[in-house]
């Protein structure tokens, strides 16, 4: 098991983390949501239409 402050004390490490700290808000979850619809309704639709061919 790797030791938290080996990691702590390396200097990628703190850019790492202030990286992370500025990535606060709602742009991952709008990212996520935007693919989610972008994905979703096109297939919705292809699944509603290919049963109204028959």
């Amino acid at each position: 098991m790797p030791v938290i402050h080996e990691f702590a004390a390396h200097p990628a490490a703190t850019e790492v983390l202030a990286v992370n700290a500025h990535d606060q808000g709602p742009g991952a979850l709008l990212r996520t949501v935007l693919l989610v619809l972008l994905v979703g309704v096109p297939l919705t639709a292809w699944l509603l239409l290919r049963g109204y061919r028959k």
